[in-house]
């Protein structure tokens, strides 16, 4: 279990790497859509090779499969909108802060996609007495752009760094005890609740990208954003293949 918790940490500490570097050296608006397009092109590549597709091989039928996807959703539009009712309250109703929401958008994203991603981490470590790689490199590398992009947009937002940098750390921590928990609690769970596991991670990754990553990518860098997604995307489906 330890061994397990400690994977889960390494796996989503880059959101916290990616937070620091961009308190550190803040990226110009054009760069962050970049990095957003990027992380957007590789979070896609991690839904199709490393989520659904692992969701389907698990062989728990379509129907958790399409039920994960659609619970995901579900629970990433809700905490969307429970994030714009949280903006209008703190500003006396005014027009939300369109950078905070952007971010928080992000962050509430990486949490809904860290938890399950790790928690099947540590369901790999019990099963196999070793961790994927290409899921541990997908989660690994699809965690520093989002760190950077929400860090980057709520500290524009008006948030204090030393709170975004807590919230991360939470997050990193939820993660590490997710791993932990799908060590001990998913062992012998039926295919089905395993597939619904990875599809509800996918179904909350897609909604995001669609509602807030993609458009804030395009936003700040135009076209070119086209081409960094693919590069992403390509970039995180090499990974996929090097260990297959």
């Amino acid at each position: 279990m330890a061994e397990a918790f400690l994977w889960g940490l390494f796996a989503a500490s880059s959101l916290l790497i990616g937070a620091l570097v961009a308190i550190g050296r803040p990226p110009h608006r054009r760069t962050l859509g970049l990095i957003m397009a990027f992380g957007a092109g590789v979070l896609l590549s991690a839904v199709a090779y490393e989520l659904i597709a692992e969701a389907t091989e698990v062989g728990g039928g379509p129907w958790s499969v399409v039920l994960g996807i659609f619970a995901g959703a579900a629970a990433f539009t809700f905490g969307d909108m429970l994030i714009g009712r949280f903006q209008r309250r703190r500003q006396g109703n005014a027009i939300p802060n369109a950078e905070e929401g952007a971010g928080l958008s992000i962050l509430l994203g990486a949490l809904l996609d860290g938890v399950p991603e790790t928690a099947v981490l540590g369901l790999t470590l019990l099963q196999t007495n070793e961790i994927g790689v290409a899921m541990l490199v997908a989660v690994f590398i699809s965690n520093l752009p989002e760190g950077i992009a929400a860090t980057t947009t709520l500290v524009e937002g008006g948030w204090k760094r030393s709170l975004v940098l807590g919230i991360w750390g939470a997050v990193v921590l939820a993660c590490g005890l997710a791993a932990a928990a799908g060590y001990l609690l998913l062992d012998g769970a039926s295919t089905g609740v395993i597939s619904f596991v990875f599809a509800f991670s996918g179904g909350a990754v897609l909604t995001m990208l669609a509602t807030s990553m993609m458009p804030e990518a395009y936003e700040h860098a135009g076209r070119p954003v086209g081409v960094l997604t693919v590069v992403g995307f390509v970039v995180a489906y090499g990974v996929h293949l090097l260990e297959g």
